[in-house]
């Protein structure tokens, strides 16, 4: 029996996701360098062999090497992950340009849009590092459940097979199951928006709603992505897989979300620059809702949760008001793209 080639790994990035995909490259066997700007938390990291500021709680596998040196992390590496945050990532990703190699892939772990330019984090890999191997990591995955081992998906969406099949190999495991698509423009907006129905669905349960409620916001949220997907030259069927309708019910059900965490907290009261200077990690949905709101407008995609939020957050609406209005709006078909609505 052939023994499995295992590649070199390198993930830019020592948040919660980051750290996780790192140390699971590490557990299957792979080289993998986990790379953080933070000299103090490299080193505390490679004491300790845990994130104690994104991950506590959890130990890394032995194999897992840190560093705040942008080349070494990824010389020699097969497959490169990014995972920075949307506002620093072309930063990022323009500093590390001159040490990469022909050859190594790129995929991006971040579920967020570039502030300015309504740019994907995919098109800034392609824009700032032409004729790269290009892939999208997206899915249900909440880092702290993924590091207890429990069971969970994620999709690679590349054109590029032997991506697809590189990071497989990299990070499949009796716990954690690799999905494969090639729409990476529609895994990766799914990923992005739904962080913004996960802010109104914390937003929802502060406010003591019920559980038709919260059913028809997740019914009418997946709507709204597919229906924007569309017009922006998405696959409406991927929003089916796990990178739409399952990102979007993990992120929408759990209190790990940190777009989540920021929608309670709206919905209790508290005001944004508050929760925001209390998080540890960036919530990318605050981001998304700004950008979606004034793309959708350009478009004329009919978006009424994400115009709703927008005027919560940034104009002070009352919620219940907003929320009136959108219940009382004309009559939609139910399901999208099956009757016309005029």
């Amino acid at each position: 029996m052939t023994e499995t080639v295992r590649p070199r790994v390198a993930v830019l990035g020592g948040g919660s996701f980051g750290t996780v995909i790192a140390n699971l490259a590490a557990g299957n066997g792979c080289e993998s360098t986990l790379w953080l700007r933070d000299a103090d938390l490299v080193a505390d990291m490679s004491a300790t062999r845990e994130n104690t500021r994104y991950l506590p709680g959890f130990r890394l596998a032995d194999g897992l090497r840190f560093s705040n040196d942008l080349a070494e992390a990824v010389a020699g590496a097969d497959l490169v992950f990014v995972a920075i945050p949307s506002k620093a990532f072309r930063q990022v990703v323009q500093t590390v340009k001159p040490h990469l190699q022909p050859g190594q892939m790129l995929v991006s772990m971040t579920k967020g849009i570039e502030a300015g330019t309504f740019a994907m984090m995919s098109q800034i890999l392609r824009e700032e590092v032409p004729g790269g191997r290009i892939g999208v990591l997206s899915g249900p995955n909440l880092a702290k459940e993924i590091a207890a081992c429990m069971p969970a998906g994620t999709v690679i969406a590349s054109i590029d097979p032997e991506v697809r099949a590189t990071v497989h190999t990299a990070l499949a495991c009796p716990y954690f199951r690799v999905f494969a698509n090639t729409d990476i423009y529609g895994v990766e907006l799914g990923g992005a928006l739904k962080n913004i129905y996960a802010i109104a669905t914390g937003m929802a349960v502060a406010q003591k709603v019920g559980e038709n409620s919260r059913s028809m916001l997740l019914t009418r949220a997946l709507a709204e992505m597919s229906r924007f997907a569309v017009q922006m030259g998405g696959n409406p069927l991927t929003f089916l897989g796990l990178s739409g309708v399952g990102d979007l019910f993990a992120t929408c059900s759990s209190p790990l979300s940190r777009n989540y965490q920021v929608g309670f907290a709206l919905g209790s009261g508290k005001k944004l620059a508050d929760i925001v200077a209390d998080l540890e990690q960036t919530a990318e949905g605050i981001n998304t809702i700004l950008q979606v709101r004034q793309q959708a407008d350009r478009l004329g995609v009919y978006m009424p949760i994400v115009a709703g939020l927008y005027e919560i957050i940034f104009n002070d609406k009352p919620i219940f008001e907003v929320a009136a209005a959108m219940m009382t709006s004309g009559q939609r078909s139910d399901v999208e793209f099956v009757l016309p609505n005029r």
